[in-house]
């Protein structure tokens, strides 16, 4: 879809080179052979926040790190008694993920205080938050630098252990690159909520409803919260498989399957009746150490999380859940342990926030959809802690935290026009 260059919401030719080079300069640096590998808390994702930081500063823009090494892009307005407008998003990938999830967030902010500091200098100050630690991927839990911005940071987390050098905590691992470990532990807030009018967040999106639809660019109604159980496990008795008969088993992996079935079940009865969710096993293994094609295995190690935009569905189905691991255990004599729980609750979007939103879309001619977001993002942080906040998806082919992330560049600068426009003017829709 093209825009007409006097559009509202058109990207300036230069800024738009300027995107699509740092986009590949992001690649180049953090490719590993397959996707691109860029760890929270560790030089990759430092490396990528210094990249952005001299951008900013040789635009004249003012840059600050906080104590949870987060950094702060600012455009001072006139009025420094006015609510600063903001946006962010994070540079941390998955394992052999893709160049835009997060990154495209980071450079439409850029972009937008980049436009915004061509203009007589506006009242509101404009700020993007450059935020550590958005996936979950090293340490089991998400929004690491948006919770300790908003004084949301649970002290416990610093003794995480990282999933792939267990050696290696959280708390070692955010000392090493710059955070003040000590004031994070305090559950010091770093920003006061007030201090903000609002805050927008460009990301792709992660499922292929865009795609199916034929349209750029979404509008976020609101994002999935989600129930994780991490550690869990099947736990039956191991046998000789030629030996023991059906009858007198204890096997765990058929437990755990008839648990994973029953849940489907149950998931596929919900959505019958209009409910929101969505549930994954997203691990199921035996220990190879142990199994071997002879051996009824006495113990399946797997994960499970459950997401919904309704708390009261996240809770109704912990007890759906509980119910049906009672039942595992009653006729297989197979315990299910799911393990300590990991809950992130759902955000909404401001609704103001979404009709200004697609009252700019309307006006432009821009094609949108209002969507769900079941994915999290680090807007359901600034969303929960009271700042009214709006999120715009651009269209992604082949969904996203793998290599293939595949967003076209046209598709992304009008999400980005898009976000900069929010940013700019959607204190007109909050009183």
């Amino acid at each position: 879809m093209d825009l007409p260059a006097a559009s509202p919401l058109a990207v300036a030719d230069d800024l738009a080179a300027m995107a699509r080079d740092l986009f590949a300069a992001l690649r180049e640096a953090d490719h590993d052979g397959v996707g691109i590998t860029r760890e929270t808390y560790a030089a990759g994702e430092t490396r990528a926040m210094r990249r952005i930081e001299a951008l900013a500063r040789e635009a004249g823009l003012d840059c600050a790190w906080d104590a949870a090494a987060n950094l702060r892009v600012t455009l001072p307005g006139t009025d420094p008694a006015l609510p600063a407008a903001a946006c962010g998003s994070h540079l941390d990938s998955v394992p052999q993920g893709g160049n835009f999830d997060g990154a495209a967030g980071v450079i439409a902010g850029l972009l937008a205080l980049l436009h915004a500091a061509r203009a007589p200098r506006r009242p509101r100050t404009l700020h993007l938050f450059v935020l550590r630690g958005e996936e979950s991927a090293w340490y089991g839990r998400p929004y690491l630098g948006s919770s300790a911005l908003l004084g949301m940071f649970d002290p416990a987390w610093l003794d995480l252990p990282n999933l792939r050098d267990p050696a290696l905590t959280l708390g070692a691992a955010m000392a090493r690159e710059g955070a003040e470990v000590p004031v994070i532990a305090a559950r010091t807030r770093l920003l006061d909520p007030v201090s903000l009018s609002h805050f927008v967040e460009l990301h792709i999106e992660q499922a292929p409803v865009l795609i199916a639809r034929r349209v750029p660019v979404g509008l976020v109604s609101g994002i999935r919260g989600n129930q994780r159980h991490p550690t869990a496990r099947a736990l039956g008795e191991a046998a000789h498989s030629g030996a023991v008969p059906r009858w007198l088993r204890r096997d765990a992996v058929l437990g755990a399957a008839d648990f994973a079935m029953r849940l489907d079940a149950t998931w596929r009865t919900l959505l019958e009746r209009g409910e929101d969710l969505v549930m994954t096993f997203g691990i199921f293994t035996t220990d190879p150490r142990e199994h071997a094609m002879t051996r009824v295995p006495g113990e399946v190690r797997f994960t499970l999380e459950w997401r919904s935009e309704s708390d009261a569905t996240l809770d109704a189905f912990g007890e759906l859940v509980r119910t049906e691991a009672a039942e595992i255990a009653r006729e297989r004599g197979v315990r299910i342990e799911l393990g300590p729980g990991v809950r992130t609750p759902p955000a909404s979007m401001d609704p103001r926030l979404l009709a200004h939103a697609r009252a700019l879309c309307t006006r432009a001619g821009m094609p949108h959809e209002v969507l769900a977001s079941g994915a999290g993002h680090d807007a359901a942080i600034f969303a929960n802690a009271g700042v009214p906040s709006a999120m715009v998806f651009v269209r992604n082919e082949h969904g996203s935290h793998n290599p293939r992330e595949a967003m076209e560049f046209d598709d992304f600068l009008h999400g980005a026009a898009v976000l900069r426009e929010i940013l700019l003017t959607g204190d007109e829709a909050i009183p």
